[in-house]
C-alpha cells in the first residue's frame, strides 16, 4: 500500500456551494506526495457529483480516497476515521468550506522536516460573512522540548487557535496518545486541539498566512448576528468545554495548570456573556442558576492558592463561581460590560 508524507483530511458534508473551491485548493498543493482522504459523511445536496466531476480526469486522481456514510454521522466521527485510515506520516485536517494557498503543505512540511517537528502550525485569514478579513498571526517560534507548546498555548486567553485545521500533526502521535475527538456536536476542533497540545514536544510556529477560514452565515460563533438562538446550541458549548476541565484533572501537577485553567473559565466566562448580551434572542430561558453553573472551576480553592502562575486571575473567576446566582450574573454583567462584550 503506497504510503504518502501527508494525508489532507476533509470531511464533506452538505457543501454543494463551497467544495469546489475547497477541493480545488487542496488538490493544487505544490507538494507532490499527498493523500487526499475525503469522507462523504451522508451527504443529499449533491456534494459528491461534484467531488466525483472534479477528480475524474484530476492528474492527482489516484491519491484521492473516499470513504462514504450512508447516513450523516458528524465531523468527529468522520475526522476520527481519517485518523484510523491515514496513510501519510503527517496529518492536516481541513473543512470542506474553507481554503488553503498553494504552498501550504510544502512550507509545513519543510519546516517539520527541518525541526524533525510533530507539529507545524500556520497562520490563518479569517473571512467574515460581511466580506470583511481579518490575519491572524503567529510570531516564527521553536518550540522543541517539552511542555513548551503547551506553555505557550496556555500563557493567555486564546494563545493559540480553536480550530482543528491548518496544522501538520504527526499520525503516530495520535493513534499512540489515543488522541481522538470527542463526540459533541459543536467545538469538538477546540477539545481536540486544546488537548493535543499538552502530548507535542516538538513544535513549530509560522507567520506565514496558509489558509483561508470562512466563517458561515449561521455559524455558532455569531451570536451577534442571530435572531433566534436554541437554548440546546449554547449548551453543546458548555459541554465542550466542561470536557476540558474534566480532562484537566490529570493534569494538575504540571506548571502549566494554571494558565489552562485560566483559559478554560475565561471561555465559560464569555460564553456567560454572550448568554446575558443576547438572552431575550435565546429560545427557552437559561435561568441564573444555570449560568452561575458554567462558571464552574476545574481546580479547587486549595489548588488555586498554591499557583505560582496566574493564582490572582484564577481567584477571582473562582470566586464568582461561588457567589449566589443572582450576584454571580450581576457580576459578570458588570464586567462583561468593562471589557465591552455586553
Amino acid at each position: 500500500m503506497k504510503k504518502y508524507d501527508v494525508t489532507i483530511g476533509i470531511p464533506i458534508y452538505n457543501s454543494v456551494d463551497c467544495i469546489q473551491a475547497s477541493l480545488m485548493s487542496a488538490l493544487s498543493q505544490s507538494y507532490s506526495s499527498i493523500e487526499f482522504l475525503l469522507v462523504d459523511d451522508g451527504c443529499t445536496d449533491g456534494s459528491m457529483d461534484v467531488v466525483k466531476q472534479i477528480i475524474h480526469n484530476h492528474h492527482r486522481n489516484n491519491d484521492v480516497h473516499i470513504v462514504t456514510h450512508i447516513v450523516n454521522r458528524g465531523v468527529s466521527v468522520a475526522r476520527n476515521q481519517i485518523i484510523d485510515e491515514a496513510l501519510g506520516e503527517y496529518l492536516y485536517f481541513m473543512d470542506s468550506d474553507d481554503q488553503i494557498t498553494e504552498d501550504a503543505i510544502e512550507l509545513l512540511m519543510r519546516n517539520a522536516r527541518q525541526y524533525d517537528a510533530e507539529l507545524v502550525l500556520g497562520s490563518y485569514q479569517k473571512i467574515e460573512v460581511s466580506g470583511d478579513k481579518t490575519v491572524y498571526k503567529y510570531p516564527y517560534k521553536l518550540l522543541l522540548g517539552k511542555d513548551q507548546l503547551a506553555y505557550f498555548a496556555y500563557r493567555k486567553y486564546a494563545g493559540i487557535q480553536a480550530s482543528a485545521c491548518n496544522y501538520i500533526v504527526k499520525t503516530e502521535i495520535l493513534r499512540l496518545n489515543h488522541h481522538r475527538f470527542v463526540n459533541i456536536n459543536y467545538w469538538e476542533d477546540l477539545v481536540f486541539t486544546f488537548d493535543l497540545v499538552a502530548i507535542i514536544t516538538r513544535a513549530v510556529l509560522l507567520p506565514d498566512v496558509t489558509y483561508m477560514y470562512i466563517c458561515r452565515e449561521n455559524s455558532l460563533s455569531h451570536y451577534q448576528e442571530r435572531i433566534n438562538i436554541l437554548k440546546a446550541e449554547i449548551m453543546r458549548n458548555v459541554e465542550a468545554i466542561n470536557y476540558l476541565k474534566e480532562t484537566s484533572m490529570p493534569l494538575s501537577n504540571e506548571g502549566y495548570f494554571p494558565n489552562r485553567c485560566y483559559n478554560i473559565v475565561m471561555t465559560d466566562f464569555y460564553i456567560a456573556s454572550s448568554i446575558l448580551r443576547r438572552r431575550k434572542a435565546i429560545t427557552s430561558n437559561i435561568s441564573n442558576d444555570e449560568i452561575k453553573a458554567i462558571m464552574k472551576h476545574p481546580a479547587t480553592w486549595q489548588q488555586i492558592c498554591s499557583f505560582r502562575k496566574c493564582r490572582f486571575k484564577n481567584q477571582i473567576l473562582y470566586i464568582i463561581g461561588k457567589l449566589p446566582s443572582l450576584l454571580c450574573v450581576f457580576v459578570i454583567m458588570c464586567m462583561g460590560k468593562l471589557k465591552k462584550i455586553i
